[in-house]
């Protein structure tokens, strides 16, 4: 059961993006709970690309808690930015890259390419993949996770029982 503020918070993102160009998905915890896992919610990651990350920020500009800006870290890097929507805290991240083993960055992921739809309430949500979630944990080297989805996807994918539309766009 996903916490209503956090619905709350979404609604009012997707008001806001409902018409424009931006190719966005949520991701993270929000985005795994919003296709069925069981998650512990602490805020709302958005995937985009780089200019939908600056469009994001434009249209919803009165919530703005950090300026969207480059930003790299040892193993991520992203167009990163922040919104504070109903006191909940939202990641923005355009273009993200994540390094691989030789060192060198991936090209910047497509969310187009990940991304899929499920309907919670009354809202047509798009979310990355638990696929693609499964593999960006293991490219940051965060194992755990990665297996948690994977044993889910195990479990689930045999039986059926997901809430996707499999309206890839």
């Amino acid at each position: 059961m996903i916490d209503r503020r956090y619905l709350d918070a979404l609604r009012k993102i997707c008001v806001h993006l409902d018409g424009s160009p931006v190719v966005w998905a949520v991701t993270g915890s929000l985005g795994m709970a919003l296709q069925g896992m069981s998650m512990e919610v602490h805020d709302i990651d958005i995937q985009t690309d780089r200019a939908g990350a600056y469009e994001i920020e434009m249209r919803l500009s009165s919530l703005v808690s950090k300026k969207v800006a480059f930003s790299e870290a040892a193993n991520i890097r992203s167009h990163f930015g922040e919104l504070c929507v109903n006191g909940i805290r939202v990641e923005i991240m355009g273009d993200i890259q994540k390094r691989l083993e030789d060192g060198s960055w991936e090209e910047p992921v497509d969310p187009a390419r990940y991304r899929l739809f499920v309907q919670q309430d009354d809202m047509h949500i798009p979310v990355m993949s638990l696929e693609y979630e499964c593999q960006a944990y293991a490219k940051l080297g965060r194992t755990k996770k990665a297996d948690m989805i994977r044993d889910w996807l195990r479990i689930h994918k045999l039986d059926g029982n997901t809430n996707e539309d499999h309206d890839r766009n």
